[in-house]
């Protein structure tokens, strides 16, 4: 006997209509971190070699303050009343400011939102913006909700890579802090064609954070050494291995979902951690340098704000024309998540 499935309305198609970033005012020169620079093998990884420039938090800096400054650009193209009237807000927080909560309803009072979903994100990685992107798109398909309002926030680099113990190590002078904000809307202004969204359970727990030097005390809790993420010659030749393979694997698989080929992709924009895994990814995609934008140089490694940060900075810099086919990939933390989408450019700015 064939059983087949009821039929189902089509869902709505979902839009990411437009995109804005901020970056903080204290540009850092590489020289700050090369006088506290210390004798190091793993200084030689290409894994660890040095932007020119990264961006830093202030000290009284908060994530939302950074939410809020990212959001300006879309109050000022879509007018107050788009973003107050905001059904969905989805938050991810590298370092939250509170540790027991994350920032969505302070973000929503700061922004003057009455939001019938708040969900504060805390896995997806430098995947982040992907991630938000498809469990908004979920949200705007299965409920009333019309618009969405998406916010990744990389805030560590200045708090926790410059503190006395961390900021001689390699790996310190790479990551940079920056907010890229996403609006998504119930329309076909310029649709999510597709979403590819793989979680890897077999890598969760593999990135650390830990004291330096290594102890086992909480991170909470008083005592010698500082916190940072953890690195190890073995951890850093697996994640480089799982970072080269996982993001072409779910950009080409969200690239076979949707029927085109990689060669048809005009723009490709990724996480940004090092320039030996942008070339790579690009490489395998078969992708132009000018098919790939690169904010590694002035902003660092983002995180999961580095995605929104070069989509936002190639789209304001003309780099993208509407109706172009723009792929968004990443992978998270040690490799325990990778996410692509697939999008129909219409955000183009205003001539």
């Amino acid at each position: 006997m064939t059983v087949h499935a009821p039929m189902t309305a089509a869902r709505p198609t979902v839009s990411l209509v437009d995109v804005a970033s901020y970056l903080p005012e204290n540009r850092v020169p590489t020289e700050y971190f090369t006088q506290f620079s210390r004798s190091d093998r793993m200084a030689k990884n290409v894994m660890f070699r040095s932007p020119k420039y990264r961006h830093h938090v202030a000290r009284d800096e908060t994530a939302v303050d950074m939410v809020e400054r990212a959001v300006a650009p879309l109050i000022d193209r879509h007018g107050a009343d788009t973003i107050s009237n905001v059904d969905v807000l989805l938050t991810h927080t590298q370092l939250p400011d509170n540790p027991v909560l994350g920032c969505g309803p302070e973000v929503a009072r700061r922004l003057g939102l009455r939001p019938d979903w708040v969900i504060d994100v805390h896995n997806g990685g430098c995947a982040s913006f992907v991630h938000m992107m498809a469990l908004a798109r979920t949200i705007l398909q299965s409920s009333d909700a019309t618009t969405a309002l998406v916010a990744t926030t990389q805030n560590s680099a200045g708090q926790v890579f410059t503190q006395s113990e961390i900021r001689g190590l390699a790996h310190a002078s790479v990551p940079g802090d920056g907010c890229g904000v996403g609006l998504l809307t119930k329309s076909d202004d310029a649709p999510i064609l597709g979403i590819e969204c793989r979680t890897y359970p077999e890598f969760g727990g593999d990135m650390t954070f830990e004291g330096v030097p290594v102890s086992d005390r909480k991170y909470w809790e008083p005592g010698l050494g500082q916190v940072c993420v953890g690195f190890t010659e073995s951890k850093i030749t697996k994640v480089f291995a799982r970072g080269n393979r996982l993001v072409p694997e779910v950009a080409l698989a969200v690239c076979d979902r949707i029927g085109v080929q990689s060669a048809d992709v005009d723009t490709f924009v990724t996480n940004q951690p090092n320039r030996l895994f942008l070339r790579n990814w690009r490489e395998a995609m078969q992708l132009t340098p000018e098919q790939h934008p690169d904010t590694f140089d002035e902003c660092g490694n983002l995180f999961g704000a580095g995605i929104p940060v070069t989509l936002d900075t190639a789209n304001r810099d003309g780099r993208i024309g509407n109706g172009s086919l723009v792929v968004l990939a990443g992978f998270a933390h040690a490799g325990d998540f990778a996410g692509a989408a697939a999008v129909r450019w219409g955000a183009g700015p205003t001539p």
